[in-house]
């Protein structure tokens, strides 16, 4: 007798935040790589090659890995000021719904 079987469920990337250390999907969560030539950048896609750190979208874990500095622990190089201004102003856009395309 054979039994026909669904395909298995499909399994997401897990990644957590430098900050506060809760799990979520990668998709969920904010990437900021330390690309080869030692640039600082927000990566949107998930895919720039480099050494990643993951943050959630609220602005109390932006903002303690800013001031606490577990974002430049994680990267291994200072953050610069245009980046920290990105990621304080991409908090609050997030929270809004506005960066999602949920306006």
């Amino acid at each position: 007798i054979l039994v026909a079987r669904g395909a298995p469920p499909r399994r997401f990337p897990i990644r957590s935040c430098v900050v506060c250390r809760t799990t979520q999907q990668k998709r969920e969560l904010t990437r900021i790589v330390r690309t080869p030539d030692g640039r600082v950048l927000v990566d949107p896609t998930g895919k720039l090659p480099g050494r990643g750190a993951y943050l959630c979208a609220s602005q109390e874990c932006r903002k303690a890995a800013l001031d606490k500095g577990s974002l430049q622990r994680a990267l291994e190089v200072p953050i610069p000021p245009e980046l920290r201004t990105e990621l304080t102003g991409e908090a609050i856009n997030i929270e809004q719904g506005g960066s999602r395309g949920q306006e």
